[in-house]
């Protein structure tokens, strides 16, 4: 689908939607590459919208959706997509992922009080009836914080409020930075930080949350046990246009108007979400089976002339990336813990893998333009903050052997053993995605033999996708390193994936200097944006120095969208709401 408007929270990127759609069977590389900036941003149809119909979205995924329906506990982009209807968040932003107000709850700051102010709508109610309060934001921060609720959202970011890492210690029961001045019921939550930063006025800074808890309906169940309820699982509130009436596990979930959204009746009668395997999206789109459903890049110029159909498209806040595995998470100091004499510890082993991609020929050779090698874990899209002078890791044979011969691992027969002279086998993992996924990634495998490098597929296949995140954040030990994505949200700060304190830091690597870079991307002095700026470079650069997470690429989106659609946009400020039917 791709075209969710929940940039509030960092997800996980299945196989299937990112990191290898760009492949095809054409062999042709002289091909021309797509005219992306031919495909509008918004759907061209003007005409009035009649209210009513089913709207049918699709979701392009060979694996079902884990159903976990609460912000605070779920970490894939499916369990997002699928309850976007819903979903909505606290906040409104502009184009540039800037905080505005008009949405479910106003925020103000105040960077002489280190405080936060935010303001619940009073028409705001859950999909129920009941209001949405005080008590169900603070909820949320409580939740996160909660060690017994499982969640892997508690990050340094949150930290930064007085009095949470007492509670996430067990120290007191309550938050003292989070004050609620009419009252849990009442309309006002003001957070007391330590320090305020610049990130505080995006959407998704992981210093403010964008979403809530309804308190009311989950506080009578142990958080432990709030992951499999009931009420997370199969009757989930929401206070978005629309309220969820029907599951399918992992396969479809049905949406009815809310009749008490706060900005009146939405324009469907009906909404149906429907995961379909990669492989049947092509048929999908031209039997016009869906009003609106992701195009795999593979299959855009097989689809584009499909009838009844226009496309809408932009490159998205996600990126593919490899991480090596250097650590353990400690759950009990509650932070990243290295492994100096890990087997992928040695950093020229890392970049001379890095170098031996041959990135840029598999996404000239199959995407046709619409996938593309990054050069730095800063996206392109967030314009200043992106290091042009960083290069990445271009396609060189010559120079990966080199590293490898100059840091001692010389060959014995047909593969390289470590400096101290024993074998050495990599164990790489890779999850379950399009046909052509496993093809491309032991095109790698065989790239990596070029320089002398045994690198075997774990378990010899792909990985499912819940299953293959289950096993990297749990540290899996036959697991040295592997290929994910993440989806981002609209503040640039790689602060809440990379940090010592990080959970999403999968590949568990610490040091002084990422400690002090994170700092001063997010210190008080970075509220001058030339400074922000200097140090958002000067980590780009320390991360390709040090390669232990690798960037690989990023892509654009394109959604195929019935001609009769109405209101449907790419832009981070277009509300679902607002899209309806002219026929």
């Amino acid at each position: 689908m791709k075209i969710t408007k929940v940039v509030g929270l960092l997800t996980f990127v299945t196989g299937a939607a990112f990191v290898l759609t760009a492949c095809n069977n054409n062999k042709n590389t002289n091909e021309k590459t797509v005219n992306t900036a031919a495909l509008p941003k918004v759907v061209t149809n003007k005409r009035d919208i009649k209210k009513g119909g089913t709207y049918k979205i699709g979701i392009s995924s060979n694996t079902p959706f884990a159903g976990v329906f609460l912000s605070e506990l779920s970490n894939d982009s499916i369990d997002t997509e699928v309850s976007y209807p819903g979903n909505e968040e606290l906040f409104k932003c502009d184009d540039s992922y800037t905080i505005v107000d008009g949405g479910a709850a106003n925020l103000a700051l105040d960077y002489k009080q280190n405080t936060a102010t935010i303001t619940i709508n009073p028409k705001v109610k859950w999909s129920d009836g009941s209001p949405l309060v005080a008590n169900d934001l603070v909820y949320s921060y409580k939740i996160i914080a909660n060690k017994d609720s499982g969640s892997a959202r508690y990050t340094d970011s949150l930290q930064n409020i007085v009095g949470l890492e007492d509670y996430h210690a067990g120290k007191t029961n309550t938050v003292t930075g989070l004050k609620t001045p009419d009252g849990g019921n009442g309309r006002k939550l003001v957070i007391q930080f330590t320090k305020m930063t610049p990130a505080m006025k995006q959407q998704g800074s992981g210093y403010i949350l964008s979403n809530a808890a309804p308190y009311h309906y989950l506080k009578d169940i142990p958080l432990a046990k709030l992951a499999t309820s009931d009420q997370v699982r199969k009757k989930p509130l929401f206070f978005g246009p629309y309220k969820l009436t029907k599951i399918t596990p992992g396969e479809v979930t049905e949406w009815a108007p809310n009749k008490y959204y706060y900005q009146g009746t939405p324009n469907f009668n009906k909404v149906i979400i429907s995961i379909i395997n990669p492989g049947n999206v092509a048929t999908a789109i031209k039997s016009n089976r869906f009003d609106q459903i992701s195009v795999p890049n593979a299959e855009y110029k097989n689809v584009k002339n499909a009838k009844n159909t226009e496309f809408i498209a932009d490159t998205g806040l996600s990126y593919s990336y490899m991480e090596f595995k250097v650590g353990k998470w400690d759950a009990v100091k509650g932070e990243n813990v290295m492994n100096k004499k890990a087997k992928m510890a040695n950093r020229s082993l890392r970049r001379a893998m890095a170098y031996a991609m041959n990135i840029d020929e598999v996404y000239q050779k199959f995407s046709n333009g619409l996938s593309f090698r990054i050069p730095t874990l800063i996206l392109q899209k967030y314009g200043k903050f992106f290091n042009k002078d960083e290069q990445g890791f271009p396609y060189n044979l010559k120079k990966a052997n080199q590293i490898l011969d100059q840091a001692g691992y010389k060959k014995k027969g047909k593969f390289r053993q470590t400096p101290d002279g024993k074998d050495l086998v990599i164990n790489f993992a890779a999850m379950s995605g399009e046909k052509h996924q496993e093809a491309i990634i032991r095109n790698y495998i065989k790239q990596w033999a070029k320089i002398g490098l045994n690198v075997h597929l774990v378990s010899d296949k792909l990985i499912e996708f819940n299953s293959f995140y289950d096993r990297i954040q749990n540290d899996d030990a036959s697991i040295d390193m592997f290929i994910a994505a993440w989806s981002l949200t609209g503040e640039p700060s790689p602060n809440d994936l990379y940090n010592r304190k990080a959970p999403f830091n999968f590949s568990r690597f610490v040091g002084q200097t990422n400690d002090q870079l994170l700092e001063a991307i997010d210190s008080d002095k970075s509220f001058n944006t030339n400074y922000r700026k200097e140090q958002f470079d000067k980590w780009q650069t320390y991360m390709n120095k040090e390669a232990y997470v690798v960037p690989i690429s990023s892509s654009y989106e394109i959604t195929a969208v019935n001609d009769r659609v109405v209101g449907l946009s790419t832009t981070p400020s277009s509300d679902f709401f607002d899209v309806g039917f002219s026929n």
